[in-house]
């Protein structure tokens, strides 16, 4: 049962994270895509996981979504929400870690993009929402598919900043590589194996699932 629950605390964690990512990077490049002035500042902060250890981005989130943080604070005193050590801690995390992922796929989704397509849509009378709708979220699809699994890869093998914010707590934020993590430390050796198998097999699954939907997309053309 034990097994079960961290299973399921894991995928629950990466695939919320995964949605929230995909939405969240689609209407973020869509918003940037004309603005070259705050683009490349929130493109730092967007890519700067990719550059600091997972540690280190854990001790940061601390410092703003920590009881005394510069967010967590105002949480905490006016609505009596602590990020701290809940499995929220642990979508927050997965989110930050894999948006890079998600968003420089979307990105380079849109800019490979032939700009006719939107200008005709706007000479017909299309808004940008509708052009984003209807137009670009299609044409980009494969570029879309290809960022899920990886920031959905990225969030099921996520450790250290998620261990940092979270907590390694049976039963509420322990997920698979933390329990593989504290059962290799405890010498429990079928745990580990165990879970280690069942993430190989999760990964393996997606990955047929995402080779599918790429040679549906293909046959499509």
């Amino acid at each position: 049962m034990i097994y079960l629950n961290i299973i399921i605390l894991t995928l629950k964690i990466a695939s919320i994270s995964t949605i929230l990512v995909a939405f969240f990077s689609i209407f973020l490049v869509w918003i940037l895509n004309n603005n070259t002035r705050i683009k490349p500042i929130l493109e730092f902060f967007i890519n700067i996981s990719l550059f600091i250890s997972p540690t280190v981005l854990g001790y940061i989130l601390i410092l703003i979504l920590g009881r005394r943080g510069i967010i967590g604070k105002l949480l905490f005193e006016y609505f009596n929400i602590t990020v701290l050590f809940s499995w929220w801690a642990g979508i927050i995390t997965t989110f930050i870690v894999s948006l890079p992922l998600m968003y420089n796929s979307i990105k380079t989704g849109i800019a490979s993009l032939n700009p006719v397509y939107f200008e005709s849509a706007r000479e017909a009378g299309a808004s940008e929402f509708q052009i984003l709708r209807l137009i670009t979220i299609p044409l980009i699809k494969r570029n879309i598919f290809a960022g899920m699994v990886l920031s959905f890869g990225r969030a099921m093998g996520e450790f250290g900043a998620t261990l940092m914010l979270a907590g390694n707590i049976p039963n509420k934020t322990q997920t698979i590589s933390m329990a593989i993590y504290s059962a290799s430390e405890s010498g429990d050796r079928f745990t580990a194996n165990f879970l280690l198998i069942v993430i190989l097999i999760i990964s393996f699954l997606v990955m047929l699932l995402y080779n599918y939907l790429f040679l549906k997309e293909r046959e499509n053309i």
